[in-house]
């Protein structure tokens, strides 16, 4: 079975990604841009270079290697900092093997197991409808299985994700100026800048507090996947009637159609993720100038999402994933107030 499937890339890329703990430049250039390369944040330049599958040694993914894995009793085999690159020797590593019930009950969105006879993935390429190509560049394949290109995560198999290789998600950050009670916009008296708000949602099944998002269907586009997550998960689409649903859809294109840039594209430091699969996104910041548009949306929970609220944003926010530096982002690209340490 390895034999047949065997299949490794060696590459060195240099790309434009973030983990939880990777720092920030902020762009000289304040203007917003509606687009940007696939491995830059609109003006924002994140670099650290993945040699062979190893994305950096200073920074290596933290939430990737926690403990228990979500929505189980599963322990990772521990990871120590040192040994995340897949480019320092461990011939004694022996992560644990997990793969969710609810993902071998084979449902639409999930892969085969490696190795049956009528599962042939094309890693590293468009494999008919699903995208198994990375937004990071190239990744290992190795006895059948791709490998995380961030490092070890002390857990083998697909966990509580579907695909083999990366799982693309799409994240949609709406966010709009504070106002006080006569609409003016809030100023914070510490930074003097414009206090941000943005749309969270709180999860269902951890309970954190995160960007409304969900998984990319095959063959959909992101833009799509946008529009409807947050439709689902912040405004209960889902429980609304047709006609509702046709005004709602309405309003949400009005929203999607507004001013906005690619805050992030790539590897995402996600509990979920493992050492053959993984997590990418593309996170997208509309933004409501005015907040003429979202004050007729109201916002209602759906879907994954227990609870849903406009958020102050700053450094003080608490948020699922890779999330914050998502918000940090689209803060400074705002130019709006983030910590009160001057």
């Amino acid at each position: 079975m390895a034999g047949r499937h065997l299949a490794k890339t060696v590459v060195t890329v240099s790309l434009s990604v973030t983990l939880a703990s990777v720092a920030v430049r902020p762009s000289s250039h304040p203007n917003i841009q509606a687009s940007g390369s696939p491995f830059s944040s609109g003006g924002f330049l994140l670099n650290f270079v993945m040699s062979g599958s190893n994305f950096t040694e200073v920074n290596p993914h933290k939430k990737s290697r926690t403990s228990p894995y979500p929505g189980s009793n599963v322990e990772r085999s521990e990871v120590p900092n040192e040994k995340v690159s897949w480019l320092v020797e461990w011939r004694e590593y022996s992560p644990v093997e997990y793969t969710a019930r609810s993902v071998l009950a084979r449902p639409i969105w999930a892969d085969p197991q490696v190795g049956e006879r009528s599962f042939s993935p094309k890693f590293n390429e468009k494999d008919g409808l699903v995208e198994r190509r990375s937004q990071n560049g190239l990744y290992e394949v190795e006895n059948g299985r791709p490998r995380n290109p961030a490092g070890r995560t002390g857990l083998a198999g697909r966990g509580l994700l579907g695909r083999w290789g990366p799982n693309h998600a799409a994240d949609p950050i709406l966010t709009r100026w504070k106002r006080d009670a006569k609409g003016n916009t809030v100023i914070h008296p510490v930074s003097g800048k414009n206090v941000l708000q943005f749309v969270a949602i709180k999860r269902k099944d951890c309970g954190e507090w995160a960007i409304p998002g969900g998984m990319v269907d095959p063959g959909e586009k992101i833009s799509t996947t946008l529009k409807r997550e947050f439709g689902e998960e912040a405004m209960n689409s889902l429980q609304k009637s047709r006609a509702e649903r046709q005004e709602l859809e309405k309003d949400l294109h009005r929203l999607f159609s507004q001013e906005h840039f690619v805050v992030y594209q790539g590897y995402v430091d996600d509990p979920r993720n493992t050492d053959n699969a993984w997590m990418e996104t593309e996170a997208v910041n509309y933004h409501d100038e005015t907040g003429e548009i979202m004050d007729h949306l109201p916002l209602k929970a759906g879907d994954d999402a227990k609870e849903v609220k406009w958020v102050d944003v700053n450094d003080k926010l608490k948020l699922y994933a890779s999330h914050f530096r998502f918000i940090q982002l689209v803060a400074e690209k705002r130019g709006a107030h983030w910590s009160e340490e001057l």
